[in-house]
């Protein structure tokens, strides 16, 4: 008797709890999600204005390439303290600091006239923004625990393709219809026109974002409580009174750090030098350019949320991450052999784009899985700053090789084998700390 009155039970509690999650998701992750578009658009668009801005400026492809990468380096720097920061004087304020203050420097770009003002600015941008995306994924740590976050996560970096989709296309058009006018170049209105947003949406998350739960006035006591018992119990296994530097002599943070460092080489060679391989296979026009570089970026949104509903569902998360990074290998190789057709180089930066763009997300619900309190927000900081030098070697790596050999096809094969050890370290890891 007991148990079938238990039954109905526990199922009504999961549909009750079902809801709850789907509101705060529904609250939560679509305005984060915009906020990472701009954010995103701004940190790669310099990929775009290189189209224009290499030629007006007289730039190498190893400078375009080194002052690329320079943002890393800020990043890197100030991500730690950022990340800190955020969780002390809360989530909303911090976050629209970083946006507001990234949106000025990005269009500060329009005054580029040399090398080393394009160095200076990527440093201070990727200085500015530092602390945004790891201060995201510790921000979802708040509203969910880990058996539902490789969904939120999958749904939040979608905007990484959004923001190829529908930002590679504006960026071609801004350079092609503003070009000349009031003696700007193309670039230089793209730069100043795609920076308003990081403005204006910066100023909007303070009167929108709740820096927790308990602020939550769009819940009520019932669904707060409902929220926090979710988080409380998924946080069981987890030290959250550790100190900072736990996270620092913790070796599976190290551990991560070398993984996500191999999928970021991908993601950034695709992001900076999309518009470059397009134009290599024959294309002439920035707008012709940014719609066809929109296509791997359509593969990559449907093919991350198909994986992050997969892991989730099967609590499954070795395998998950093991076959869009070779994927990813996949579809370097064949754009590099590929690299004198159109139709096939972009058949083959879609697989390239659909494995590397999906490996995110799926990482970050790994270290989340065994992180808690102030080490988390240290530890997650310390694997996305190491993670995120490959945005430095990445873009530099190619932009050097290309000025050395003239060709675009050596650093394809690289970023194909970096993949490659990227998954082989994922099996290499404990299934406890993969399948959480």
């Amino acid at each position: 008797m007991s148990t079938s009155v238990s039954q109905p039970t526990a199922a009504v509690d999961r549909q009750r709890e079902n809801a709850v999650f789907r509101k705060v998701v529904l609250r939560v992750v679509p305005f984060l999600m915009l906020c990472y578009v701009v954010s995103y658009l701004d940190r790669v668009n310099v990929g775009f204005a290189k189209l224009q801005m290499s030629d007006d400026l007289g730039f190498s492809e190893a400078a375009f390439g080194l002052g690329a990468g320079l943002f890393f380096i800020g990043y890197f720097i100030f991500e730690v303290p950022s990340n800190v920061l955020l969780q002390k004087v809360g989530a909303r304020v911090w976050i629209a600091r970083i946006m507001i203050t990234w949106g000025l420097v990005s269009a500060a770009f329009m005054f580029v006239t040399n090398e080393a003002i394009f160095y200076v600015l990527r440093f201070l941008l990727g200085a500015a923004e530092a602390g945004f995306y790891p201060g995201v994924i510790l921000y979802c740590t708040y509203w969910f625990p880990s058996q539902r976050r490789a969904k939120v996560i999958a749904l939040f970096m979608s905007a990484i393709p959004l923001a190829g989709i529908f930002g590679n296309p504006l960026s071609g058009w801004i350079m092609d219809q503003f070009d000349g006018r009031n003696g700007l170049q193309g670039w230089q209105w793209m730069f100043l026109l795609e920076a308003i947003p990081a403005v204006l949406v910066g100023i909007w998350t303070l009167f929108y974002l709740d820096s927790g739960v308990r602020s939550a006035k769009w819940l009520d006591e019932e669904e707060k409580q409902l929220v926090e018992t979710a988080i409380a119990q998924d946080s069981a296994h987890k030290d959250v009174h550790a100190p900072l530097w736990t996270a620092f002599k913790e070796p599976k943070v190290w551990l991560m750090s070398l993984i996500y460092f191999c999928f970021v080489m991908g993601q950034y060679a695709l992001t900076f030098w999309m518009p470059t391989f397009v134009k290599s296979t024959g294309i002439e026009g920035a707008l012709a350019v940014g719609v066809l570089s929109a296509i791997p970026y359509l593969a990559a949104l449907v093919a991350m949320n198909l994986f992050g509903w997969s892991a989730d569902k099967r609590r499954e998360r070795r395998w998950h991450l093991v076959v869009p990074a070779l994927m990813g290998t996949v579809g370097f190789t064949l754009a590099s052999a590929w690299s004198g057709s159109t139709a096939l180089s972009l058949v083959a930066l879609s697989i390239a784009a659909a494995g590397v763009l999906t490996c995110a997300p799926l990482f970050w619900s790994l270290p989340t899985s065994f992180l808690g309190g102030t080490a988390a927000a240290a530890g997650i900081a310390v694997i996305n700053s190491v993670g995120n030098l490959a945005g430095f070697v990445s873009p530099y790596m190619i932009g050097a090789i290309k000025d050395a050999t003239g060709s675009i096809e050596t650093p394809m094969y690289i970023l194909a084998l970096v993949l490659a050890v990227g998954a082989a370290v994922v099996l290499t890891t404990k299934k406890d700390v993969v399948n959480r």
